[in-house]
């Protein structure tokens, strides 16, 4: 089992997704700024407050922080549409592979012999 770990582990695969996870989680704190920094007070000048994460709804004694959940579909959505344009960015600048016409498989030597043998046997029964 510890072999089976160290051969995983060992794998491009995982540096690489681990590489992904690091720069996903700065791009992440980038997009917070920037939705914290400049997209929240552009919408606080339409709501009339400048940060949505203090709009609350309190119903009895329960607090619902409705602008923090607004925040977080705002950083979703823009986390989504920025990597959706780079991936398109990338799409674009490798050009996908024109497929290869797929040929019938050639039988091997030992089909062909095994057809012959078959043709042969059946002709001595006739």
């Amino acid at each position: 089992m510890i072999k089976e770990f160290k051969e995983f582990i060992s794998r491009g695969n995982v540096v690489d997704m681990a590489v992904g996870v690091i720069i996903g989680a700065a791009f992440t704190a980038i997009v917070t700024s920037l939705v914290n920094n400049l997209i929240n007070p552009l919408i606080g000048l339409f709501v009339g407050r400048i940060d949505l994460s203090n709009l609350v709804l309190k119903v009895g004694g329960t607090t619902f922080k409705y602008g923090s959940f607004i925040n977080a579909i705002i950083n979703f959505l823009i986390i989504a549409f920025v990597v959706f344009l780079i991936v398109k960015a990338l799409n674009k600048l490798m050009p996908k592979k024109p497929k290869e016409e797929e040929k019938p498989a050639q039988p091997t030597a030992e089909e062909s012999l095994a057809k012959i043998v078959k043709m042969l046997e059946e002709q001595q029964k006739q």
